[in-house]
This record gives structure tokens, C-alpha cells and sequence, in this order.
């Protein structure tokens, strides 16, 4: 199965696809879409550019984003949902399947820790794919949305505590 990892943005959005086969996750390829300076629909016309020309030349078969949290600003998210809204439409043009992560199932499901740092969730992707090095942090949010899908939205955080339970703050079988 090839996933196609999301992570929208209006400035930037970042990609990362990768293979998994039976529990093996593989790298494949990640990156960013820098978008225009320019108004609204210029940029989401780059992103939604963007993204069908990784589509064509990876072929994925299915794809993860993560939702968009509520910012302070509303007008931010607004913007950051329209983003969003396009990533989603350039796999609904493929025929591809979606699949919505929040940023806390992502980090649990990478890091083990729901609210870690992007260092962490850079450096966890660092050595779950075996890179030799840091993917930016756009494209490390994006193999990680790939990474959360590939465990099944429940993460390496469930798989490495199945069969305990948490007791004051420790765990314990």
C-alpha cells in the first residue's frame, strides 16, 4: 500500500508518501509546495497543482491529512481550512481514499506522546523511515499523517503499551 501523507498549509504544504508492507513502513519521497505570494486563489491553485503532480508521478492509493485544530485566530483557520479543502479535492479527483488524523492522534501514533514537540515528531520520523536526516518540519508532519495511517490511526503508542495499563502515571501489566 502506497500512502500519501498530507500536512496543508497556505504558504506551505508539505507531502510525504511512503510504502507500507505488511508492518514495514518504506520512504518513498517528501516535500513541500511553496505557494505564491499573491491572493487566495492563486495559492490554492499552486497547492492543488502541487499535489497532482505528486499524485501522477508517486501513485498513491490512499491518502492522510490532519484536520485542522481551532486556532485563536479565526480568520487563520479559515484560511488554513481552505487549504485543507483543496488538499481533499486533489485526492477526490484521483478517486483516492481519505482519511482525517488530528494532530494528537498523529503525535500519538509517532511519538507515543500526544501533545510532543515537532522536534520530536521530526526526529521519531527520522528513524521509523531510516532517513539520514531531518525531513523539514512540513514534510516530517506529513509522513507522519502517512505514518499514523499505515498503524491503523492507532499508532506505535498503542502497539508498544498493548497489554498494560497505566497506574499512577506508571505503566503496568
Amino acid at each position: 500500500m502506497r500512502i500519501l501523507g498530507i500536512d496543508p498549509g497556505l504558504v506551505v504544504t508539505g507531502y510525504g508518501v511512503l510504502d507500507k508492507s505488511g508492518a514495514t513502513l518504506s520512504y518513498v519521497t517528501s516535500g513541500r509546495i511553496r505557494t505564491p505570494d499573491g491572493g487566495l486563489a492563486q495559492r490554492l491553485k499552486s497547492i492543488l497543482d502541487g499535489l497532482n503532480e505528486v499524485i501522477a508521478a508517486y501513485g498513491p492509493g490512499e491518502v492522510a491529512l490532519e484536520k485542522v485544530f481551532v486556532n485563536a485566530n479565526p480568520q487563520t483557520t479559515l484560511l488554513l481550512g481552505q487549504a485543507r479543502g483543496t488538499a481533499i479535492c486533489a485526492a477526490v479527483m484521483h478517486a483516492l481514499p481519505v482519511a482525517e488524523y488530528t494532530a494528537l492522534q498523529v503525535k500519538q501514533a509517532v511519538v507515543g506522546n500526544g501533545h510532543a514537540r515537532k522536534e520530536q515528531v521530526q526526529e521519531m520520523v527520522r528513524r521509523l523511515l531510516k532517513l539520514g536526516g531531518h525531513p523539514s518540519a512540513d514534510a516530517a508532519d506529513a509522513l507522519a499523517c502517512a505514518v499514523c495511517h499505515a498503524h491503523g490511526g492507532q499508532g506505535l503508542g498503542r502497539l508498544a503499551t498493548a497489554g498494560f495499563r497505566m497506574k499512577r502515571g506508571r505503566l503496568v501489566r
